[in-house]
């Protein structure tokens, strides 16, 4: 069945155009957006989701056109529409439309439902290699529609097998370019607190971490990252990635650690229970 969209109070096929060209978000990239899905049709930890989103609409300044209670609604039948078991939302919220392309008026909010993403069971597995990058995103806290970087660099991350970057800078390392860093040293988790993306999925790894391991949250060199025992990555696309190599150099053993793996399947066993 076809995928549905919602965009300012109607709701149309995925496929149909909403936006027209003097969008602050096409003419500045002036917007935001995020993305969830739901599992056994419940949406994940959506609470978290709309908080956030919440919160980075008014770091941007600009209004919400609609209530929490109202999206929900307007996610069920999105979902309802889709025929679908499971589905993703991604959630845009743009600068509207800017008679001298400078000042916000009000704001654009669209919503899709999309097929949930390709999944990665041996990157799981066996991990991924990164490349160091030196960058440290602008408004880190707020999840814009800027990822200038990532795209300028898929071809070099094509050529040499990564399948991500991670952004370091001033020998203190932050984020890839689209999920959280944490790092093992022996039973001691860390992860940076500061120039990141605050991931619901990485909240949800820390809740669990802490019932088996000494957590740290606080700023991270780029020297703990490489010499680490062990090294993954979290979001909503990836879960829990192990990260065995960056650059040239592997993490540890080169493989995917126990505790990582330890917490793969926590996480794993969280979400296959999601909702029920």
């Amino acid at each position: 069945m076809p995928f549905y969209q919602y965009f300012n109070g109607e709701i149309v096929a995925v496929d149909q155009p909403v936006f027209q060209t003097n969008d602050l978000t096409i003419l500045r990239g002036y917007g935001l957006f995020d993305y969830f899905r739901t599992y056994n049709g419940v949406a994940f930890r959506w609470d978290d989701y709309w908080q956030r989103f919440e919160n980075s609409a008014r770091l941007l300044k600009l209004p919400l056109p609609v209530t929490q209670a109202e999206t929900e609604k307007i996610l069920a039948d999105l979902h309802s529409m889709s025929g679908e078991a499971e589905v993703a939302f991604r959630f845009v919220l743009t600068g509207g439309y800017a008679p001298d392309s400078v000042h916000v008026i009000q704001p654009n909010f669209l919503i899709r439902t999309e097929p949930l993403p390709q999944d990665n069971p041996a990157g799981r597995l066996k991990g991924i290699k990164v490349l160091p990058y030196e960058y440290v995103r602008d408004l880190p806290e707020i999840k814009t529609t800027n990822y200038v970087h990532m795209v300028l660099m898929a071809d070099e991350l094509k050529r040499q097998n990564a399948a991500d970057l991670l952004f370091h800078k001033d020998g203190e390392v932050s984020e890839l370019t689209r999920s959280n860093l944490f790092a093992f040293q022996g039973d001691k988790l860390i992860t940076s607190d500061r120039n990141i993306l605050n991931g619901i999925t990485r909240r949800v790894v820390i809740e669990l971490a802490k019932a088996n391991f000494d957590v740290e949250i606080r700023p991270v060199s780029y020297k703990e990252i490489i010499t680490a025992d062990e090294v993954f990555t979290t979001s909503t696309t990836k879960w829990v990635m192990p990260v065995v190599q960056i650059g040239e150099q592997p993490v540890g053993s080169g493989t995917a650690g126990k505790r990582t793996l330890q917490l793969q399947h926590q996480f794993e066993e969280l979400v296959s229970h999601w909702g029920k």
